[in-house]
């Protein structure tokens, strides 16, 4: 299609223009004096008080309201983990429970357990901050454990757990909430290609990070 068949942009097309690059510019450059959720909320009620938005827009979007409402449950509930002593208290048992353990088996055990607990969270932030201190306080309490390849291990997992539910991480619940693939098969999917790149990372990857360090 040829883009001069479109036509000259609307008014709201120029709006939302340079509300864009009126958001981008004070998130690289105002971010000492302005929050970037205050921009983003900045813009958004420029663009309704400018009609680019509609407030029944913003309300319908149900997918960016399940987004929201999930991340910023979630990061405060692992904010809260970590300022009430919990993750310290869970090291502190976990490498307990795991001394006896050889350092290869506890790294494939924690990994595990820190791979298939991503069914419990909403997005790989809230995640991270939530049990990543945690893996690596256990992780430093065994005898002869290669932090290096464990710190890699743990981080790459996170690329690859997103696939596993349809709200593992903030773009999920968007890809969900289009229909394109019906609930029961999202979760089979899921579980199949999460069992393969879990799979993949243990047989692959930690052998080859183990030559590497």
């Amino acid at each position: 299609m040829n883009w001069k068949n479109w036509g000259k942009l609307s008014r709201n097309e120029i709006l939302l223009l340079v509300f864009v690059c009126f958001a981008l510019m004070m998130w690289i450059f105002a971010a000492d004096w302005i929050e970037p959720a205050l921009a983003a909320l900045l813009v958004i009620v420029l663009m309704l008080w400018t009609g680019v938005l509609s407030w029944s827009d913003i309300t319908n979007n149900k997918a960016a309201w399940n987004t929201f409402v999930w991340f910023a449950t979630l990061v405060a509930l692992a904010d809260g983990l970590s300022s009430t002593g919990f993750i310290a208290w869970l090291g502190k048992e976990g490498g307990a429970l795991m001394s006896g353990i050889s350092p290869g088996m506890a790294t494939i055990v924690l990994l595990l357990a820190f791979y298939l607990l991503h069914y419990l969270f909403a997005s790989t932030t809230a995640h991270t901050t939530a049990l990543l201190p945690a893996m690596l306080t256990i992780a430093s309490t065994i005898p002869g454990m290669n932090m290096e390849v464990f710190v890699l291990l743990m981080v790459t997992s996170l690329g690859v757990m997103g696939i596993i539910t349809p709200y593992g991480t903030g773009p999920s619940p968007i890809y969900y909430g289009s229909g394109y693939l019906p609930t029961k098969d999202y979760w089979r999917l899921g579980t199949i290609f999460g069992a393969i790149f879990l799979a993949a990372l243990l047989l692959i990857g930690y052998p080859w990070m183990s030559m590497m360090f």
